[in-house]
């Protein structure tokens, strides 16, 4: 069915629209450059074929769509007088109204009042409501019977109205957007949307020829909710909201709401019905006893569109259906335990990579429909593997069709562009103290982890919500109500969001990317942090890549640059990211910001991964990095899969699946992360060396193990290191090994420690470091 471009009809024509408008979405680029436009108003002539039963000033306001509450006068109606059913339908040149009784249909003709379409019967001699459908005749002689959408009760209740006002509905995502249900046992679809500016809201579509006059929705008492019930309608159509404001303006938008939604660029809702049923019961039950602090968690962080792609089919992006067993193959191979998402919420522009939603509630459709985005999580939990979710509640596009000045008012975001506009990303910012907006976000959330079963959100951009003067210049911003920087409403946003999500799914983790020195990120609200399971550090990437980014013959001045992140390294519950911002925008990739020719940037590369594995903090991963991806990462383009056919590539893959591997099978290195009795410095004044060393201790396990890091290219004979007790010790990895792509230089896989007291402790040995290099060496068994 056409959506746009309709034929132009006679003045006659029962089709014939009211009045002519200009639909302009609002903030789009068309209507940034042809300027606001106003659309012109023509009431129709008050003047009635027959006489009705309501005035006619509300039937002329019923036929202009400016009535407040079309179900007031339309659908049917017990009267003193009898029962009377009125309906609108522009199309129809004549109306009979079906009633069902027990053992026939009655057909009672209805009168025209109006040659716009406006109908009425009135039943004197019955008194209560029934059942009945419309039989309509169009022009052309055709006739089509339906069920009325304005004989039906609410589907959004006087509860939900009042929870969501309060900011505590936190499943309205059932009631809110469109749902496929049963209504007086009639299947058909509930549409609601929030627009409490709105002079009017239609709801049109592919069944309505995407004419506003069909179904004009109902307003919900102060609520700002408008509602209908459209019987007989299925999952599968494609709608839209119009939205007609007070000053006059028509224009379309998405519903907030939606669980699904056109291909991008296209833009229009679709009306979904999930009928998954997850198999994941036992991770689930597993993950709710599971303490996130005190497990192991490698994370590979990847983008959907760009990980493989099928060449030989136009280099088209694969499906959630077939990235599953794939992933689940690689992921299992290599050994992470989750996988991190880019965002999966719709959204129109490839190039944002996902971060600038216009879907909150719908996965994107470019590799599937949101049944397909389940079976994607619940095929990986049955690999063993947990699936984190980019989350982006920090800001939003100012797209038309979408949440910006929705219903020709700020309504999602504050009015005021010191408040509510992104200067960095053009981005309209959500209003945190507005109740309504809240609820948005607090249920959006609560959604992806109960509906899809994600087993975290990582929050994008925490520090752009905390300071109300992030990336402006004075007079650029206002101040809170104390005359400070800090986003009120947004910390309280935050602390709440966090509060209800680990109380209602325990297990689940809450992950921010905050890069400041805000106190107290991922501690508990009950000790006055945000309540956030982790905090990526930001400081400790930053500081780590400068110091590999140098010569070594430099690293020598710079050796605070590996020492001092175990100054605060408890301070938080930190995840150590190596993410895709460090692989874009002219950063080059991993690979390519280690110093020195061809064999040193691989060495250097395999020993920074191996001093990241062995250092506190989960760890995160790019996608691409464990093969030494060349090339910055593009998200149109699939990774260079065929590096792994070069034996240096195939040695950094290998050494990161023996990385996992061992971390796995090591408590010593993930047990204590946050506690500093799970580290020990045995020498940290190797600066003219650039040489490193440290334990890893499992307090509850007795294991320890010993890493020693030699960031140069010179190897190191005799180094004596002190040790925690004598015997063997065997090396576990050497990231210099010739199966890694080194030049094999090491200690014939262990050293014999002795009574001879070095670095504060009682024992030491002489050992080989290899050159740029990381030695982990595991201490033996206290047999005492």
């Amino acid at each position: 069915m056409k959506r746009e471009g309709k034929a132009r009809r006679g003045r006659n024509d029962p089709q014939r629209p009211l009045r002519r408008t200009t639909r302009v979405y609002v903030g789009s680029r068309t209507a940034r450059k042809a300027g606001k436009k106003r659309r012109l108003r023509r009431r129709p002539p008050l003047r009635l074929l027959v006489e009705a039963t309501v005035s006619v000033h509300e039937i002329g306001r019923i036929l202009s769509l400016n009535h407040p509450d079309p179900h007031s006068v339309l659908g049917i109606h017990p009267t003193s007088a009898g029962v009377i059913v009125r309906a609108y339908r522009p199309d129809a040149v004549s109306m009979k109204l079906l009633i069902e009784e027990k053992s026939r249909v009655r057909r009672v003709p209805m009168l025209k009042c109006h040659e716009w379409g406006f109908f009425e019967a009135a039943l004197p001699r019955r008194k209560t409501l029934f059942r009945y459908r419309l039989e309509i005749e169009r022009a052309d002689g055709t006739r089509f019977s339906i069920r009325d959408p304005y004989a039906f009760l609410p589907t959004v209740g006087e509860l939900d109205l009042y929870f969501l006002a309060e900011g505590r509905h936190e499943r309205i995502y059932e009631k809110l957007g469109a749902h496929y249900r049963r209504v007086d046992n009639v299947r058909g679809v509930s549409f609601a949307v929030w627009a409490p500016n709105a002079a009017g809201v239609s709801v049109v579509g592919e069944w309505n020829d995407w004419d506003a006059r069909y179904h004009v929705m109902r307003p919900l008492g102060a609520s700002g909710i408008r509602e209908i019930f459209i019987p007989d309608l299925k999952p599968g159509v494609l709608y839209k909201y119009e939205i007609r404001t007070r000053e006059g303006d028509v224009f379309q938008k998405a519903d907030p709401y939606a669980r699904y939604a056109e291909h991008p660029p296209k833009r229009a809702s679709c009306v979904f019905h999930s009928r998954y049923r997850f198999t994941d019961d036992d991770w689930m039950a597993a993950r709710r006893k599971r303490d996130p602090l005190g497990t192991p968690m490698t994370i590979y962080e990847m983008h959907l569109g760009s990980w493989r792609r099928r060449e030989e089919e136009g280099g088209r992006p694969l499906s959630y259906r077939e990235l599953a067993p794939e992933l689940g193959d690689y992921l299992s191979h290599l050994g992470f335990t989750h996988v991190e998402l880019l965002p999966v919420m719709e959204y129109p522009f490839d190039g944002s990579w996902g971060y600038q939603v216009t879907g909150y509630f719908a996965p994107t459709s470019r590799y599937g429909d949101p049944d397909d985005f389940r079976f994607f999580i619940d095929h990986l939990h049955s690999r063993g593997i947990g699936v984190i979710l980019d989350w982006v509640p920090a800001h939003f596009p100012k797209d038309g069709f979408a949440l910006g000045r929705f219903d020709g008012t700020a309504l999602y975001e504050h009015l005021d562009p010191r408040q509510g506009e992104h200067p960095d990303w053009n981005t309209f910012i959500f209003n945190y103290g507005r109740k309504e907006v809240q609820n948005f976000l607090f249920a959006n959330a609560l959604y992806w982890l109960k509906e899809f079963h994600a087993d975290g959100l990582r929050i994008d951009a925490v520090a752009s919500m905390l300071y109300l003067d992030y990336s402006r210049k004075p007079g650029e911003w206002v101040p809170n109500r104390y005359g400070g920087r800090e986003n009120l409403d947004a910390v309280e946003f935050l602390k709440r969001l966090n509060e209800i999500a680990h109380e209602r799914f325990p297990g689940a983790m809450m992950i921010a990317e905050e890069s400041t020195a805000w106190p107290g990120v991922s501690r508990p609200t009950y000790l006055g942090g945000l309540g956030f399971t982790f905090k990526w550090n930001m400081g400790w990437m930053h500081d780590t890549l400068h110091y590999f980014h140098l010569d070594p013959i430099f690293r020598r001045y710079h050796h605070d640059n590996l020492t001092f992140g175990l100054v605060y390294a408890w301070n938080e519950n930190f995840i150590l990211p190596f993410s895709h911002d460090e692989v874009v925008h002219g950063k080059g990739s991993l690979l390519g910001k280690m110093p020195g020719d061809e064999w040193q940037k691989f060495a250097n590369l395999r020993a920074l991964y191996a001093y990241m594995w062995s250092h506190p903090g989960k760890k995160l991963l790019f996608m691409g990095n464990e093969f030494a991806q060349r090339r910055e990462w593009r998200y149109y383009q699939a990774l260079d899969w065929s590096l792994l056919d070069w034996a240096p590539h195939r040695g950094v893959f290998n050494l990161v699946r023996d990385l996992n591997r061992h971390y796995l099978a090591s408590p010593e290195l993930w047990e204590r992360d946050n506690d500093p009795a799970g580290f020990q410095w045995i020498d940290t004044h190797g600066a003219d060396t650039n040489t490193i060393a440290f334990r890893r201790i499992s307090p509850s396990t007795g294991r320890e193990m010993v890493v020693i890091g030699n960031f140069s290219p010179v190897v190191r004979h005799h180094y004596r290191i002190g040790l925690p007790r004598k015997g063997f010790y065997r090396e576990i990895l050497n990231t210099d090994s010739l199966y890694y792509g080194g030049s094999n230089v090491g200690n014939g896989g262990g050293i014999q420690a002795v009574e001879s007291p070095s670095h504060g402790l009682p024992c030491s040995a002489t050992l080989t470091l290899p050159p740029l290099a990381t030695l982990w060496l595991e201490v033996p068994r206290d047999t005492r």
